[in-house]
């Protein structure tokens, strides 16, 4: 099913990973050994979001904050982009962030 995001524009690596950050499955132009180097970045920086979000809230009292929907982090030329256990690596100038976005969130419902 995470395979069809390949067929993005600017998509070059799609990878699910379990509660614990390891690597299930990954496709794209990484070996299997960064897959899983990413898999576990991902993994830790959703429980840093996680966390942050849930104090925001819990300090803010404002409703909506938790729990994440997704993060991004963009480089200059790549981008990093997660939803639940799902997350993308993709080239800035190919990729459309919101068309990735929106195919992380459903690709995540499975």
């Amino acid at each position: 099913m995470i395979k069809r995001l390949l067929a993005l524009d600017g998509v070059l690596v799609i990878c699910h990973f379990r509660d614990d950050g390891e690597l299930l499955e990954g496709y794209g132009l990484l070996d299997e050994a960064m897959m899983r180097r990413l898999a576990k970045f991902a993994h830790d920086y959703k429980r840093m979001v996680q966390g942050n979000t849930d104090q925001f809230s819990m300090f803010t009292q404002l409703p909506g904050w938790a729990p994440p929907g997704g993060w991004i982090v963009r480089g200059d030329k790549q981008t990093v982009c997660s939803v639940g256990n799902l997350v993308c690596f993709i080239e800035n100038t190919e990729a459309s962030l919101n068309e990735v976005m929106r195919e992380l969130r459903e690709a995540e419902r499975y």
